[in-house]
């Protein structure tokens, strides 16, 4: 299978790429991104005969069904990574909330967020794509809070691959801070950005497409590429928990085979919601995608009223930070799915000029058949952390984002809807423990320690021992300093 530009091709490119090729270039004309030229069918007759097979079986088949161009010998040894999570027999656990609400524990790996379930295999594709070739790669990520902990752990002194990580200093809960400096592998280089998660997402783009920032890295005979979901090699693995989750509905005697669901997706950058449009494209009964947002809340304004509005917005801090995000990169690749090449880069076009771009009604109507959307406030999400936890489910601020559209944008009530739990509680605690007790104020490990006695649990190990290592990546600069700051690490 090969993959097309979603911005059209500018006569310099190749109009086609293999999968190896667009994981390792992921950027393509115009700014664009790589997406499928077409979909696998993966209906009915699919899902019947993995009814019953373990995770990586179904991940393997779905890869087989995209004739992704990696080794063979090369996808058993990335998709054996699984084994490293908290259960290697069921690494996607899917718990039942209420009666008509399940929810997918996404964050059972290494650095406890749902990123470690692209990122892991992910890094080892990439890594041998490398070594095969005899190249040096510079991989560079932007993140939230999440991307980065799990780039890291992924590509963690791995040949032929170095890592540059921009974060947002101070925009990210300590545990994900302390998760990316405390990282000593000899390839990786943490950097804090004065600025939001928008900033260095833009940086990243800049950088990937920057002739002379190429130039400098090619005298150097490194190539570039990247580990947010701008490269198709996150996406492929996010469709696969979405498929997974369904049939562990039915192996639970929750749902019938071919019965309807509902995908109820917390959204920031869209890698995640973007799977499951995939999942629903390839035949996975889906009734409607719910996107839940927290006060940066583009999402809901889009997928509502058909307008992506940036004009005098800035990003709100908020107890969810991970979609603090105005600048969601995998809308375009719905949007190409949905209009073609020409109308997406029309409107991303509008968007980088204007800040504004506003769907056709035909466009938003088209949108609205597959998403529904809203928002969820600061004090509404601890409100449902509450009220899972009198429940006996102990939830994190992302996740319960996620009940805002559950109670609010179903049309059909009688359905499930599958809610996708991207982080373990402990990466969020003292949000998690001001909803649960009240107290204000308190550190990481203080709130960790009282939700861990208030629960009767343990502090998982992974980030107890966070607070006693070094921190060894103490670089913080300016905006304008990443470029400089990047080439003196690769000296």
């Amino acid at each position: 299978m090969n993959f097309i530009e979603t911005r059209g091709n500018d006569g310099q490119n190749p109009v086609e790429v293999t999968f190896s090729q667009a994981i390792l270039s992921p950027m393509s004309s115009f700014g664009g991104l790589y997406a499928p030229k077409t979909l696998p069918d993966l209906g009915e007759d699919f899902l019947k005969a993995h009814l019953d097979s373990h995770y990586k079986v179904v991940a393997k088949a779905i890869l087989d069904a995209f004739e992704i161009d990696i080794d063979e010998a090369v996808v058993d040894q990335a998709l054996a990574l699984y084994d490293r999570f908290d259960d290697p027999a069921n690494p996607v656990p899917v718990v039942k909330l209420y009666e008509d609400l399940y929810i997918s524990e996404l964050y059972h790996g290494p650095t406890r967020a749902f990123k470690d379930m692209a990122l892991q295999p992910f890094g080892l594709i990439l890594s041998s794509l490398a070594q095969q070739r005899g190249e040096e790669y510079l991989i560079l990520a932007a993140t939230s809070g999440d991307t980065g902990p799990a780039a890291l752990e992924s590509f963690k002194n791995r040949d032929n691959v170095r890592v540059a990580c921009l974060y947002p200093d101070g925009g990210t809960s300590d545990v994900q801070r302390l998760q990316m400096v405390t990282e000593d592998g000899r390839n990786l280089k943490v950097i804090g950005i004065r600025g939001d998660f928008d900033d260095a997402q833009n940086a990243l783009k800049t950088l990937l497409t920057s002739e002379r920032f190429n130039e400098t890295l090619r005298q150097k005979a490194i190539s570039l590429s990247a580990a947010n979901s701008v490269n198709f090699g996150r996406i492929i693995f996010q469709t696969i928990y979405h498929i997974y989750s369904y049939l562990e509905l039915v192996r639970q005697g929750a749902i019938e085979l071919g019965e309807k669901v509902y995908l109820d997706v917390p959204s920031g950058n869209f890698g995640n919601a973007l799977g499951g449009y995939y999942a629903m494209k390839m035949g996975l009964p889906v009734e409607q995608i719910l996107i839940a947002s927290n006060r940066n809340n583009v999402l809901t304004k889009l997928i509502r009223e058909g307008i992506y509005d940036l004009r005098h917005l800035e990003v709100v801090p908020t107890t969810s930070p991970a979609m603090d995000i105005l600048k969601s990169s995998n809308i375009e690749r719905v949007l190409f799915d949905l209009f073609g090449a020409e109308r997406t880069k029309e409107l991303m076009f509008e968007l980088d000029r204007d800040k504004f771009y506003q769907l056709t009604e035909n466009e938003l109507a088209q949108l609205q058949v597959i998403f529904a959307a809203d928002y969820c406030e600061d004090e509404e999400g601890k409100a449902y952390i509450k009220q899972a936890f009198e429940t006996g489910y102990l939830m994190e601020p992302h996740t319960a984002t996620c009940l805002k559209p559950y109670e609010t944008s179903r049309a059909k009530l009688e359905l499930k809807t599958i809610a996708y739990s991207t982080a373990e509680w402990t990466k969020f605690s003292p949000t998690v423990a001001n909803a649960l007790t009240g107290e204000e104020d308190a550190t990481d490990l203080e709130a960790l320690q009282s939700i861990a006695k208030l629960a009767g649990i343990e502090i998982p190990e992974q980030i107890r021992k966070l607070f006693e290592l070094p921190i060894v990546q103490d670089t913080v600069i300016d905006k304008t300093d990443i470029e400089p700051t990047i080439i003196e690490f690769l000296q």
